[in-house]
């Protein structure tokens, strides 16, 4: 293997773990976001505590219609 394909090598090894930083960061924002949102319904609407997911859905849809 010469140094050209090693450095080759190195070089896409680095954009690939540059591009997994990046997913996880989006991920971490992702999910920071969700639970803030959904801190503030819960806020709001302290029933949906007891609902499940789809509960909460059809109730949502309900209020906002």
């Amino acid at each position: 293997m010469t140094d050209d394909e090693k450095k080759l090598i190195q070089a896409k090894h680095r954009l690939e773990q540059a591009e997994n930083r990046n997913r996880k960061k989006e991920r971490s924002e992702r999910n920071h976001r969700l639970i803030v949102e959904g801190a503030i319904l819960e806020k709001l609407l302290p029933e949906i505590r007891t609902m499940d997911f789809t509960n909460i859905e059809g109730y949502l849809r309900g209020r906002l219609n």
